[in-house]
């Protein structure tokens, strides 16, 4: 397949091989070695490209980006930050002049991800630099590098890539190129006849398949130009939100209608991770270390899923039946989930060994209705604690009719070990994943009680 964009500015065509990185080919064939391998899983940053289209800048992982995915695109590397007479870019002069670089083989992920914010307006440098990983220099003087640029103007040749290649109307593909659909229609007839392909979107998770489990997965279609399952849509009292939603455009959705689901999600992941996981594939990969099912379980989310022409939905809770398998059939895949908009009462928890980015210890989602002090409707629902994302039914049923009291609480935490028996891993111990599951539940009836509950919030 042939693919066009721009790369600092110039346009480049270049042969794409389905599942070939942007950083492999970056270093391999353009000598561009700026952006470096860290972690190659895209959990470090280490090698952070800025990518621009008609949506705006986003920072990504260069590691688990694959090249069919940049098509009409644009990509600034480290080396193409600079102006073409060399002026630095303003975060690269407050870096130099904060002393924000020591043994130098992060700075340039940094950088880029700075630049990307700094192009965006962002001010939440926090946020924006927490997937990128520093351990000599400490973020202290980055951090005042990237204060120190906010009211730089962005560089005129940054501005001018929005637009991308000229002329760019079509791929360059033949029978053995991988799909790139431009509508949910094609790809449901195209995935109703290949329905041993693999589906990517984000590549957040297919991205590791390649770079650690070194898969061949032909044949591949690629979701990223559907823009009718990109969408996010308000419905009145639900909120429709399409399979290949990013998380970030999730997370924009959700603060204003559910806070508590929307900090899990500000946590999920990195904001370079958040740039291009989706909502579909989190779903759709069946982890029952997901953060996304307990949140939509809790909420009692519908699904929607599609094969060819015919479309089903079930409860999201239906949808994951063992490990590894998910009520989904051959050719079908998911192109939409709904929730409701209001929820008042929901709080999402995630226990983690890192707060931000990492993998879940386990996540618990809470959504309980008391009505004149007596618990009329619980939903319940836990990832980690089993082998998929699971209600707690016997918690729910220990609650609903009892007051809502401290007392009842207690009763119904008990029940949390008819309904988990989980497992010990690397992450957590079984005991540790029940006793702080059962700590949860208690947490939640303080939080709604109004305690102050939030590691961040709470002092000695």
């Amino acid at each position: 397949m042939m693919i066009t964009f721009l790369l600092n500015g110039e346009t480049v065509q270049t042969e794409a091989p389905a599942t070939g990185t942007l950083l492999d080919w970056l270093r391999e064939n353009r000598g561009l070695t700026g952006t470096k391998e860290g972690c190659n899983e895209g959990d470090c940053g280490a090698c952070t490209v800025m990518v621009t289209d008609e949506r705006g800048h986003r920072a990504l992982n260069a590691c688990i980006l694959f090249l069919p995915q940049l098509h009409g695109k644009s990509v600034r590397t480290v080396e193409g930050l600079a102006a073409p007479d060399g002026s630095l870019h303003p975060v690269q002069r407050e870096m130099v002049a904060q002393h924000g670089s020591q043994c130098g083989f992060c700075t340039p992920g940094f950088v880029v991800a700075m630049a990307t914010a700094h192009a965006s307006g962002r001010t939440d440098h926090d946020d924006a630099l927490a997937g990128n990983l520093c351990r000599c220099t400490g973020y202290a003087p980055i951090i005042r590098a990237a204060r120190a640029a906010e009211d730089a103007p962005v560089p005129p040749h940054l501005a001018r890539d929005r637009a991308g290649p000229d002329g760019i109307t079509h791929l360059g593909a033949d029978e053995n190129s991988p799909f790139l659909p431009e509508t949910g229609d094609a790809l449901a007839e195209w995935y109703a006849a290949h329905p041993e392909a693999t589906l990517i979107a984000g590549a957040t998770d297919v991205g590791l398949w390649v770079t650690k489990d070194l898969r061949d997965l032909d044949p591949v279609a690629f979701l990223n130009r559907c823009d009718d399952l990109r969408g996010i849509t308000d419905l009145g009292e639900t909120l429709r939100i399409g399979a290949a939603a990013t998380m970030t455009d999730v997370l924009h959705a959700l603060r204003p209608l559910h806070p508590s689901y929307a900090e899990l999600v500000r946590r999920y992941g990195s904001d370079q991770v958040r740039n291009a996981a989706t909502m579909g594939g989190n779903i759709a990969n069946g982890s029952p270390i997901g953060d996304n099912p307990p949140a939509l379980i809790a909420l009692g989310a519908t699904l929607h899923l599609r094969h060819g022409d015919t479309r089903r939905e079930m409860p999201i809770e239906e949808f994951f039946l063992d490990y590894g398998q998910q009520d989904r059939q051959p050719g079908e895949f998911v192109e939409a989930v709904t929730l409701p908009k209001s929820a008042p009462a929901l709080r999402c928890y995630k226990i983690s060994k890192r707060f931000d980015q990492d993998i879940s210890a386990l996540c618990g989602c809470f959504n309980v209705t008391v009505t004149a002090g007596t618990v009329a409707e619980a939903r319940i629902a836990f990832g980690g604690m089993a082998g998929i994302p699971k209600r707690a039914a016997a918690t729910e049923a220990a609650l609903v009719n009892r007051p809502w009291q401290a007392e009842t609480i207690a009763a119904a935490a008990v029940k949390l070990a008819e309904d988990f028996q989980p497992l010990s891993d690397m992450r957590a111990s079984s005991a540790y994943r029940l006793q702080v599951a059962q700590g949860l539940l208690t947490r939640y009836f303080d939080d709604l009680s109004g305690r102050a509950t939030h590691v961040l919030e709470v002092t000695a």
